[in-house]
């Protein structure tokens, strides 16, 4: 899949996914759930489509 091909889902800059993904570290005390697991994922492929934006724009 080309990168123009992909549609940046993400509204939230990567500062602010960042700061969800560290909460979520923090609320789970070290060890995630599955659950938890699957919501650090997500915001995971979140931050990456933000940090790619920024890149992006930054070119």
């Amino acid at each position: 899949m080309s990168p123009d091909s992909v549609t940046s889902g993400s509204v939230r800059s990567a500062a602010e996914v960042n700061e969800q993904i560290r909460a979520l570290w923090m609320r789970a005390g070290g060890s995630l759930s599955a659950q938890e697991r699957t919501e650090y994922e997500l915001l995971v492929v979140e931050w990456a489509e933000a940090i790619r934006g920024d890149v992006i724009e930054a070119a």
